[in-house]
């Protein structure tokens, strides 16, 4: 009795994982077929993906969007909406959209004009940037430095050592 409890309850737990690994899956690949929808250009469709999975605050396609509405492909070019959408996945730590967003506040598009946290959100893209990136972003962000006094930088650099990531889920 006590060995077929024990496979009723191993088949319950086989079961439940396999639900739970299929649901991730079909999420991943939604965000798989928006990727690929943007690849192919096909921008209304990789936004139609997108939206849902970034509103339950999936960082990548958080990503996908600020670049699609900086940009003006498959939906309206927004400046305000793509800082929206580049914030909420930076503060998960996307490093993407931290470079992007630093840019957006080192132009003024989309958000005011602000050089320190320009200057924050590149410090964190660059830390956290894959190998390949990181000079490249390493050289914006002391572009961006040059602009600044030594408050600025010190206050930057505090507001970036003081950031933690968090999560929407």
């Amino acid at each position: 009795m006590f060995d077929c409890l024990r496979r009723i309850i191993l088949a319950t737990a086989a079961a439940a994982a396999l639900l739970v690994t299929a649901g991730n899956f079909a999420e991943a690949a939604t965000l798989r077929q928006g990727v690929s929808a943007f690849n192919r250009h096909d921008y209304l469709l990789a936004s139609q993906i997108f939206f849902p999975l970034a509103e339950r605050g999936d960082p990548a396609a958080q990503s996908y969007l600020g670049f699609m509405f900086e940009t003006g492909r498959g939906v309206p070019q927004n400046y305000t909406e793509a800082a929206m959408w580049y914030r909420r996945s930076a503060e998960q730590g996307d490093s993407l959209a931290q470079y992007s967003l630093g840019l957006l506040y080192d132009k003024g598009q989309g958000v005011p004009r602000d050089i320190v946290e320009a200057n924050k959100w590149l410090n964190l893209s660059t830390a956290a940037s894959p190998r390949g990136a990181r000079e490249a972003r390493a050289r914006l962000r002391d572009a961006v430095t040059t602009k600044m006094t030594r408050g600025e930088i010190a206050r930057a650099r505090l507001r970036a050592l003081e950031w933690v990531p968090t999560r929407e889920r």
